[in-house]
Protein backbone atom coordinates (compact mmCIF):
# COMPACT_ATOMS: atom_id res chain seq x y z
CA UNK A 1 0.00 0.00 0.00
CA UNK A 2 1.32 3.83 -0.69
CA UNK A 3 1.81 5.90 1.92
CA UNK A 4 -0.56 8.64 0.18
CA UNK A 5 -2.98 11.05 2.05
CA UNK A 6 -5.89 8.40 0.76
CA UNK A 7 -8.52 6.44 2.78
CA UNK A 8 -9.62 2.40 1.81
CA UNK A 9 -12.48 3.39 0.09
CA UNK A 10 -13.35 6.99 -0.80
CA UNK A 11 -11.91 6.56 -4.54
CA UNK A 12 -10.94 10.54 -4.20
CA UNK A 13 -8.47 12.29 -2.97
CA UNK A 14 -8.70 15.59 -2.16
CA UNK A 15 -6.75 18.77 -0.77
CA UNK A 16 -8.27 17.85 2.62
CA UNK A 17 -7.84 13.83 2.43
CA UNK A 18 -8.07 11.92 5.42
CA UNK A 19 -4.78 10.22 6.75
CA UNK A 20 -5.39 6.72 8.36
CA UNK A 21 -4.16 4.84 5.26
CA UNK A 22 -0.80 6.89 5.24
CA UNK A 23 2.33 4.73 6.79
CA UNK A 24 4.10 8.24 7.35
CA UNK A 25 2.86 10.10 10.09
CA UNK A 26 4.55 12.77 12.28
CA UNK A 27 4.03 13.67 16.20
CA UNK A 28 3.13 17.24 15.12
CA UNK A 29 0.73 16.31 12.20
CA UNK A 30 -0.61 14.03 14.87
CA UNK A 31 -1.83 16.66 17.57
CA UNK A 32 -2.45 18.68 14.59
CA UNK A 33 -4.90 16.03 13.04
CA UNK A 34 -6.41 15.38 16.82
CA UNK A 35 -7.13 18.78 17.64
CA UNK A 36 -8.75 19.89 14.49
CA UNK A 37 -11.35 16.41 14.77
CA UNK A 38 -11.51 17.56 18.45
CA UNK A 39 -13.21 21.04 17.31
CA UNK A 40 -14.94 19.53 14.44
CA UNK A 41 -16.95 17.22 16.37
CA UNK A 42 -17.24 19.68 19.24
CA UNK A 43 -19.03 21.58 17.22
CA UNK A 44 -20.80 18.63 15.85
CA UNK A 45 -22.43 17.26 18.88
CA UNK A 46 -25.83 16.24 18.67
CA UNK A 47 -25.63 16.02 14.76
CA UNK A 48 -27.77 13.17 13.72
CA UNK A 49 -26.89 9.89 11.44
CA UNK A 50 -28.33 7.48 9.49
CA UNK A 51 -26.21 4.79 11.59
CA UNK A 52 -28.69 5.44 14.62
CA UNK A 53 -27.97 5.87 18.12
CA UNK A 54 -24.37 8.06 18.96
CA UNK A 55 -23.14 10.13 21.06
CA UNK A 56 -20.01 12.48 21.41
CA UNK A 57 -16.87 10.02 19.89
CA UNK A 58 -14.62 11.95 22.11
CA UNK A 59 -16.38 11.30 25.39
CA UNK A 60 -15.27 9.31 28.26
CA UNK A 61 -18.13 6.99 28.44
CA UNK A 62 -17.09 2.87 28.10
CA UNK A 63 -19.48 0.19 27.35
CA UNK A 64 -19.86 -2.69 29.41
CA UNK A 65 -21.78 -5.87 29.78
CA UNK A 66 -23.95 -6.47 26.98
CA UNK A 67 -23.62 -3.04 25.69
CA UNK A 68 -20.79 -2.15 23.02
CA UNK A 69 -19.49 1.01 21.23
CA UNK A 70 -19.09 0.69 17.53
CA UNK A 71 -16.80 3.29 15.93
CA UNK A 72 -15.76 4.20 12.24
CA UNK A 73 -13.03 6.48 10.55
CA UNK A 74 -14.22 9.59 8.56
CA UNK A 75 -14.60 8.05 5.33
CA UNK A 76 -17.44 6.26 3.86
CA UNK A 77 -16.42 2.37 3.78
CA UNK A 78 -15.16 2.69 7.13
CA UNK A 79 -18.77 3.72 8.06
CA UNK A 80 -20.35 1.08 5.87
CA UNK A 81 -18.52 -1.65 7.66
CA UNK A 82 -18.78 -0.43 11.53
CA UNK A 83 -23.25 -0.54 10.10
CA UNK A 84 -22.43 -4.03 9.13
CA UNK A 85 -20.74 -5.01 12.29
CA UNK A 86 -23.09 -3.09 14.70
CA UNK A 87 -26.18 -4.12 13.58
CA UNK A 88 -25.29 -8.23 13.25
CA UNK A 89 -24.09 -7.30 17.33
CA UNK A 90 -27.71 -6.15 17.92
CA UNK A 91 -29.55 -8.85 16.30
CA UNK A 92 -27.38 -11.36 19.14
CA UNK A 93 -29.01 -9.18 21.78
CA UNK A 94 -26.36 -7.08 22.18
CA UNK A 95 -26.84 -3.20 22.42
CA UNK A 96 -24.94 -0.93 20.42
CA UNK A 97 -24.37 2.67 20.03
CA UNK A 98 -22.35 3.88 17.20
CA UNK A 99 -19.96 7.27 17.22
CA UNK A 100 -19.41 7.15 13.54
CA UNK A 101 -17.40 9.12 11.20
CA UNK A 102 -14.86 9.96 14.07
CA UNK A 103 -11.70 10.57 12.20
CA UNK A 104 -8.01 9.48 11.24
CA UNK A 105 -6.17 6.45 13.41
CA UNK A 106 -4.41 8.73 15.51
CA UNK A 107 -7.67 9.38 17.15
CA UNK A 108 -9.09 6.14 17.16
CA UNK A 109 -7.02 4.03 18.08
CA UNK A 110 -6.76 6.01 21.24
CA UNK A 111 -10.42 6.26 21.97
CA UNK A 112 -10.35 1.96 21.79
CA UNK A 113 -7.22 1.95 24.41
CA UNK A 114 -8.79 4.00 27.04
CA UNK A 115 -12.22 2.12 26.36
CA UNK A 116 -14.58 4.82 24.83
CA UNK A 117 -14.80 2.84 21.56
CA UNK A 118 -15.16 -1.14 21.71
CA UNK A 119 -15.55 -1.94 18.02
CA UNK A 120 -13.88 -0.36 15.17
CA UNK A 121 -13.25 -1.90 11.96
CA UNK A 122 -9.73 -1.99 10.64
CA UNK A 123 -7.32 -2.61 7.92
CA UNK A 124 -4.75 -4.92 8.76
CA UNK A 125 -2.11 -3.96 6.39
CA UNK A 126 -2.80 0.09 7.15
CA UNK A 127 -2.57 -0.73 11.35
CA UNK A 128 0.14 -2.92 10.65
CA UNK A 129 2.31 0.24 8.98
CA UNK A 130 1.02 2.49 11.68
CA UNK A 131 2.02 0.33 14.40
CA UNK A 132 5.35 -0.72 12.76
CA UNK A 133 6.14 1.43 9.64
CA UNK A 134 9.11 -1.02 9.07
CA UNK A 135 7.16 -4.38 8.99
CA UNK A 136 6.65 -6.34 5.75
CA UNK A 137 5.02 -9.53 6.36
CA UNK A 138 4.10 -12.33 3.55
CA UNK A 139 1.16 -14.10 4.51
CA UNK A 140 -2.43 -12.38 6.17
CA UNK A 141 -1.47 -14.53 8.85
CA UNK A 142 2.19 -13.23 9.87
CA UNK A 143 0.55 -9.95 9.18
CA UNK A 144 -1.62 -10.45 11.94
CA UNK A 145 0.94 -11.64 14.20
CA UNK A 146 3.10 -9.02 13.52
CA UNK A 147 0.03 -6.61 14.69
CA UNK A 148 -0.12 -8.55 17.60
CA UNK A 149 3.02 -8.03 18.76
CA UNK A 150 2.73 -4.49 18.83
CA UNK A 151 -0.54 -3.46 20.09
CA UNK A 152 -1.73 -2.52 22.99
CA UNK A 153 -2.42 -5.20 25.65
CA UNK A 154 -5.99 -3.47 26.39
CA UNK A 155 -6.99 -4.58 22.47
CA UNK A 156 -7.61 -7.41 20.98
CA UNK A 157 -7.61 -8.25 16.49
CA UNK A 158 -10.36 -10.93 15.60
CA UNK A 159 -10.28 -12.72 12.72
CA UNK A 160 -9.84 -11.06 9.05
CA UNK A 161 -12.43 -11.23 6.56
CA UNK A 162 -11.03 -12.00 2.65
CA UNK A 163 -12.50 -8.49 1.23
CA UNK A 164 -9.63 -5.94 1.15
CA UNK A 165 -9.44 -2.88 0.44
CA UNK A 166 -6.29 -2.12 -1.63
CA UNK A 167 -3.64 -1.05 -4.08
CA UNK A 168 -4.20 -2.78 -7.76
CA UNK A 169 -3.20 -3.05 -11.40
CA UNK A 170 -6.81 -1.91 -12.76
CA UNK A 171 -7.26 -2.11 -16.77
CA UNK A 172 -10.32 0.27 -18.76
CA UNK A 173 -12.99 -2.35 -20.13
CA UNK A 174 -12.27 -1.77 -23.62
CA UNK A 175 -8.14 -3.20 -22.97
CA UNK A 176 -9.52 -5.72 -20.90
CA UNK A 177 -11.81 -6.67 -23.99
CA UNK A 178 -8.76 -6.37 -26.79
CA UNK A 179 -6.62 -8.74 -24.76
CA UNK A 180 -9.20 -11.09 -23.14
CA UNK A 181 -8.88 -9.90 -19.64
CA UNK A 182 -11.24 -11.18 -16.37
CA UNK A 183 -11.46 -10.55 -12.76
CA UNK A 184 -10.00 -13.53 -12.70
CA UNK A 185 -6.96 -12.67 -14.89
CA UNK A 186 -3.25 -11.75 -13.49
CA UNK A 187 -0.95 -9.20 -12.91
CA UNK A 188 1.33 -11.92 -14.70
CA UNK A 189 -1.28 -12.19 -18.12
CA UNK A 190 0.00 -8.35 -18.70
CA UNK A 191 3.79 -9.52 -19.50
CA UNK A 192 3.77 -9.75 -23.05
CA UNK A 193 1.11 -6.85 -23.59
CA UNK A 194 2.64 -4.15 -20.97
CA UNK A 195 4.73 -2.49 -23.60
CA UNK A 196 1.62 -1.37 -25.46
CA UNK A 197 0.08 0.10 -22.56
CA UNK A 198 0.27 3.22 -20.75
CA UNK A 199 -0.13 2.97 -16.99
CA UNK A 200 -1.11 6.29 -14.55
CA UNK A 201 -1.02 6.69 -10.92
CA UNK A 202 0.15 8.27 -8.05
CA UNK A 203 3.69 10.19 -8.94
CA UNK A 204 5.50 8.17 -5.96
CA UNK A 205 4.41 4.90 -8.02
CA UNK A 206 6.94 4.96 -10.54
CA UNK A 207 9.74 4.88 -7.68
CA UNK A 208 8.41 2.68 -5.34
CA UNK A 209 8.22 -1.34 -4.94
CA UNK A 210 4.62 -1.21 -4.44
CA UNK A 211 4.53 0.56 -7.64
CA UNK A 212 6.38 0.58 -11.29
CA UNK A 213 9.94 -0.89 -9.63
CA UNK A 214 7.76 -3.43 -8.00
CA UNK A 215 5.46 -4.53 -11.19
CA UNK A 216 9.16 -5.35 -13.21
CA UNK A 217 10.85 -7.25 -10.46
CA UNK A 218 8.10 -9.52 -9.08
CA UNK A 219 5.86 -9.68 -12.41
CA UNK A 220 8.14 -8.95 -15.24
CA UNK A 221 6.47 -5.85 -16.33
CA UNK A 222 7.63 -3.03 -18.94
CA UNK A 223 5.30 -0.28 -19.35
CA UNK A 224 4.91 2.16 -22.43
CA UNK A 225 4.34 5.05 -20.52
CA UNK A 226 3.90 6.34 -17.34
CA UNK A 227 1.75 8.81 -16.55
CA UNK A 228 1.86 11.26 -13.13
CA UNK A 229 -1.69 11.08 -11.84
CA UNK A 230 -3.37 10.99 -7.96
CA UNK A 231 -3.57 8.11 -5.53
CA UNK A 232 -6.18 6.09 -6.71
CA UNK A 233 -8.91 9.24 -7.04
CA UNK A 234 -10.75 11.20 -9.84
CA UNK A 235 -7.72 12.12 -11.68
CA UNK A 236 -6.84 8.01 -12.09
CA UNK A 237 -10.66 7.23 -12.82
CA UNK A 238 -11.01 9.63 -15.62
CA UNK A 239 -7.60 8.78 -17.24
CA UNK A 240 -8.57 5.17 -17.28
CA UNK A 241 -12.48 5.99 -18.72
CA UNK A 242 -10.73 7.91 -21.46
CA UNK A 243 -8.32 5.43 -22.68
CA UNK A 244 -5.59 8.16 -21.64
CA UNK A 245 -4.00 4.81 -19.63
CA UNK A 246 -5.22 1.40 -20.35
CA UNK A 247 -3.97 0.25 -16.78
CA UNK A 248 -3.85 2.09 -13.29
CA UNK A 249 -3.53 2.22 -9.56
CA UNK A 250 -6.82 1.70 -8.12
CA UNK A 251 -8.01 0.62 -4.58
CA UNK A 252 -10.38 -2.72 -5.03
CA UNK A 253 -13.19 -1.43 -3.49
CA UNK A 254 -13.51 1.42 -5.69
CA UNK A 255 -17.13 1.94 -6.74
CA UNK A 256 -15.91 3.36 -9.82
CA UNK A 257 -14.58 -0.20 -10.65
CA UNK A 258 -18.39 -1.40 -10.96
CA UNK A 259 -19.64 2.05 -12.78
CA UNK A 260 -17.29 1.77 -15.64
CA UNK A 261 -16.92 -1.96 -15.65
CA UNK A 262 -13.11 -1.63 -15.14
CA UNK A 263 -11.14 -5.20 -14.60
CA UNK A 264 -8.98 -5.64 -11.54
CA UNK A 265 -6.40 -7.68 -11.87
CA UNK A 266 -5.68 -10.35 -9.11
CA UNK A 267 -2.13 -9.99 -7.07
CA UNK A 268 -0.86 -13.82 -6.47
CA UNK A 269 2.48 -12.66 -5.48
CA UNK A 270 1.06 -10.15 -2.94
CA UNK A 271 3.12 -7.44 -4.25
CA UNK A 272 0.63 -4.68 -2.70
CA UNK A 273 0.65 -6.21 0.41
CA UNK A 274 -2.32 -7.12 2.40
CA UNK A 275 -5.88 -5.16 3.23
CA UNK A 276 -7.75 -6.64 4.90
CA UNK A 277 -10.86 -5.82 7.08
CA UNK A 278 -10.25 -6.92 10.44
CA UNK A 279 -12.07 -5.87 13.71
CA UNK A 280 -10.00 -4.17 16.21
CA UNK A 281 -11.58 -4.49 19.97
CA UNK A 282 -11.31 -3.35 23.36
CA UNK A 283 -10.99 -6.71 25.39
CA UNK A 284 -13.04 -6.02 28.21
CA UNK A 285 -15.74 -4.89 26.65
CA UNK A 286 -16.86 -7.24 24.09
CA UNK A 287 -18.04 -10.47 25.56
CA UNK A 288 -17.32 -13.66 23.83
CA UNK A 289 -20.71 -14.02 22.12
CA UNK A 290 -20.18 -10.48 20.73
CA UNK A 291 -16.56 -12.12 19.54
CA UNK A 292 -17.99 -14.79 17.42
CA UNK A 293 -20.42 -12.58 16.06
CA UNK A 294 -18.00 -10.04 14.62
CA UNK A 295 -15.55 -13.37 13.29
CA UNK A 296 -18.93 -15.03 11.70
CA UNK A 297 -19.49 -11.36 9.76
CA UNK A 298 -15.96 -11.47 8.78
CA UNK A 299 -15.81 -15.22 7.61
CA UNK A 300 -18.57 -13.99 5.05
CA UNK A 301 -17.70 -10.47 3.99
CA UNK A 302 -15.60 -10.85 0.82
CA UNK A 303 -14.14 -7.85 -1.87
CA UNK A 304 -16.76 -8.36 -4.34
CA UNK A 305 -19.69 -8.09 -1.47
CA UNK A 306 -18.00 -5.03 -0.34
CA UNK A 307 -17.41 -3.57 -3.48
CA UNK A 308 -21.27 -3.68 -4.06
CA UNK A 309 -21.80 -2.21 -1.06
CA UNK A 310 -19.82 0.57 -1.34
CA UNK A 311 -21.27 1.02 -4.88
CA UNK A 312 -24.90 1.25 -3.31
CA UNK A 313 -24.03 3.97 -0.95
CA UNK A 314 -21.40 6.11 -2.39
CA UNK A 315 -22.95 5.74 -6.23
CA UNK A 316 -26.70 5.28 -5.71
CA UNK A 317 -26.77 7.58 -2.12
CA UNK A 318 -28.23 4.37 -0.57
CA UNK A 319 -28.35 4.72 3.50
CA UNK A 320 -25.09 2.74 4.67
CA UNK A 321 -27.80 0.86 7.78
CA UNK A 322 -29.45 0.19 5.24
CA UNK A 323 -27.12 -1.46 3.00
CA UNK A 324 -25.55 -3.04 6.16
CA UNK A 325 -28.98 -4.74 6.96
CA UNK A 326 -29.75 -6.00 3.89
CA UNK A 327 -26.02 -7.80 3.11
CA UNK A 328 -26.61 -9.25 6.84
CA UNK A 329 -29.72 -10.75 6.14
CA UNK A 330 -28.75 -11.97 2.50
CA UNK A 331 -25.69 -13.46 4.23
CA UNK A 332 -28.11 -15.33 6.80
CA UNK A 333 -26.43 -13.00 9.81
CA UNK A 334 -29.43 -10.97 10.92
Amino acid sequence: MLPTPSEPGTGIVTSTAKSSRSRTRNPGAAAVALAATAALLAACAGCSSSSGEESDPLSGDKAGGDSVVVGSNNFAESILIADIYGEALKAKGIKVTYKPNIGSRETTYGLLKNGSLTVLPEYNGALLAYLDSKATPKTVATTTAAINAKLDSKLKLLDPAPAQDKDSVTVNAATAKKYHLTSESSIADLKDIAPDLAIGASPEFQTRQQGLVGLKSVYGLNFKSFKALDAGGSLTQAALKKNTVQAADLFTTDPTITKEKFVVLQDPKNLFGFENVQPLVYKSGLSQKGADTLNAVSAKLDTVALLKMDAEVQLQNKDPLDVAKAWLTSAGLD
